[in-house]
C-alpha cells in the first residue's frame, strides 16, 4: 500500500491532497494510479464509493501538469464522459479542487443549461472537458468544440452509459478524438456489452478490480422489510421519525412516485426534497446542495441519483420501491457508507417485488437479513398481458335469410322502372 506522496505525483498534486486531508489512496487508487500515471490504458472496476475519481483524475491531472503551453480555441486535451449531469458536476468539482493552484481550466458541458454560454467557455479552449455525451454532440454539431487535441480519455460509470444508449453517442464522438491517446474505463459493474466496449475504446487495457462485481461496500448493514404497497408510507415516516437528523436517501420507481412521496412527507412535517428528471438542473443542483449541507434531511429521487452523487453524510438509503434492475440496488445503497464511514441500506418489498428481491441477492451472492415480515412463499410478479397488433381471426359468420345482418349493413331498394 502506497501513501500519496509515493506515488511521484507533481508538487502541486501533493499539495492539492493535503489540503482535502487526503494521505492514504483507497484500494482501486492504488492499483490504477501507477498504471494510468506510466501511460497504460486502464478498465477499472470497483463499487460506488471507492475514490474512482481520484483514481483516474490524478494522473490525468499530472500528465497535464507535465505538457506545457495552453489550449488553442475551442480545443481540449483531455475528455471525461459522464451519463449523467450531476456526476458531471460533481466529477468537475472533484478536479477543480486539485486544480485551484495550477492553470489548468476545468469545464462542463450538460443538457439543461445554456448552451451558448458553454460556446463562449469553450471558445478558450480547456484542459480538461467533462461532458454528458448528447450535449457534447450538440456542441460538435455547431462546430463549438474541437476534439482533435484530445490525447486522454475518461469513461466513467461506463455501465449505466450503456443502459443510457450512450454508445451511439460514444460511436460518433470517438472518431473526433486526436490519436494516440490513454482512454481509462471505469465501472460498478461489468455487463457482456463492457467487454466489447473496452475491447473497441481501450489498447491492451490493464485491469484492475477491488470487488466483485455486484458487491456493495463492506461497511453498509443491509435488511428488508416484507409488507404490503398501503403499508409503506407509514413505515417510511416510522424510520425518519426514529433518527430525526440523519440524511437519508429514498429511492422510488417513478418520476411521479418521488414527487408524490416528497409532498406528502413535506405535508406530514418532514424536511424533505426531490429530484427526478421532471426537475430543472437548477432545481435538481439546489435540491442536492440543500441536502449536502443537511439544509434538507430527507431527498426523494429516482435512479438519476443512482450514480456518482458523493455525499459523505448521508446516514441511510431507504429502497421505497425495489429497482427493475439489479444493478441499480448497489448503486443506490453505494449512496451510504462513502470514504470509510458506516451507513444502513434499508429496502421495502411488497409482494408483487419478490421476484425483484431475488435478482437482486441473485446479483449480490447474499440474502438480504429480514427485519420485519415474512417473504411470501408463492409469491410470483404479475406477467404483462401479451398483446398483439393482428385482429384476433376466427371463422366468419355465416349469415341466411333470417340472420340479423351486421351493424352498419344497409340493404340495397331495387330501382323501379319508369312506367311505359
Amino acid at each position: 500500500m502506497f501513501d500519496f506522496d509515493m506515488l511521484g505525483l507533481a508538487p502541486a498534486l501533493n499539495d492539492a491532497l493535503k489540503r482535502a486531508n487526503f494521505t492514504q489512496p483507497t484500494p482501486i487508487q492504488n492499483q490504477a494510479i501507477p498504471l494510468a500515471l506510466n501511460g497504460h490504458d486502464v478498465l477499472g472496476l470497483a463499487q460506488t464509493g471507492t475514490g474512482k475519481t481520484l483514481a483516474f483524475g490524478l494522473p490525468l491531472i499530472d500528465h497535464l501538469l507535465a505538457q506545457p503551453g495552453k489550449p488553442a480555441p475551442k480545443t481540449v486535451k483531455a475528455l471525461i464522459l459522464a451519463p449523467t449531469r450531476e456526476l458531471v458536476n460533481q466529477i468537475a468539482d472533484n478536479l477543480r479542487n486539485l486544480t485551484t493552484k495550477t492553470k489548468l481550466r476545468v469545464a462542463t458541458v450538460v443538457g439543461g443549461q445554456s448552451i451558448n454560454k458553454q460556446i463562449m467557455f469553450l471558445s478558450r479552449g480547456t484542459d480538461i472537458l467533462v461532458a454528458t455525451p448528447g450535449r457534447l454532440i450538440d456542441l460538435m454539431e455547431r462546430k463549438a468544440v474541437d476534439l482533435s487535441s484530445v490525447r486522454h480519455l475518461v469513461l466513467d460509470e461506463a455501465d449505466q452509459m450503456l443502459d443510457l444508449g450512450f454508445i451511439h453517442a460514444l460511436r460518433k464522438i470517438a472518431p473526433a478524438l486526436g490519436t494516440p491517446r490513454q482512454t481509462m474505463l471505469f465501472s460498478a459493474t461489468m455487463p457482456k456489452q463492457m467487454e466489447e466496449l473496452s475491447q473497441a475504446y481501450l489498447n491492451n487495457p490493464q485491469r484492475v478490480q477491488v470487488a466483485p462485481p455486484g458487491k456493495a461496500a463492506d461497511k453498509i448493514t443491509q435488511s428488508v422489510h416484507f409488507l404490503s404497497r398501503p403499508e409503506k408510507p407509514g413505515k417510511l415516516r416510522e424510520l425518519l421519525s426514529a433518527d430525526p437528523e440523519a440524511l437519508t436517501l429514498v429511492f422510488s420507481r417513478t418520476k411521479h412516485g418521488a414527487e408524490k412521496l416528497m409532498k406528502g412527507l413535506v405535508a406530514d412535517g418532514f424536511n424533505a426534497a426531490s429530484i427526478h428528471g421532471n426537475k430543472s438542473q437548477g432545481q435538481r443542483d439546489r435540491a442536492i446542495k440543500a441536502f449536502r449541507a443537511g439544509e434538507v434531511n430527507v431527498l426523494v429521487a429516482t435512479d438519476v441519483a443512482a450514480r456518482g452523487i458523493d455525499i459523505p453524510g448521508v446516514a441511510y438509503v431507504v429502497n421505497y420501491d425495489l429497482p427493475e434492475v439489479p444493478d441499480n440496488y448497489v448503486h443506490r445503497i453505494g449512496r451510504t457508507a462513502r470514504a470509510g464511514r458506516e451507513g444502513e441500506a434499508i429496502a421495502f418489498c411488497a409482494p408483487d417485488e419478490v421476484d425483484q428481491l431475488r435478482q437482486i441477492q441473485k446479483l449480490m451472492k447474499i440474502e438480504i437479513p429480514v427485519a420485519s415480515g415474512e417473504m411470501p412463499e408463492f409469491a410470483e410478479p404479475k406477467k404483462p398481458a401479451r398483446r398483439s397488433n393482428q385482429r384476433r381471426r376466427g371463422p366468419k359468420p355465416h349469415h341466411n335469410a333470417n340472420s340479423a345482418k351486421p351493424q352498419g349493413h344497409r340493404r340495397r331498394r331495387p330501382r323501379r322502372r319508369p312506367a311505359a
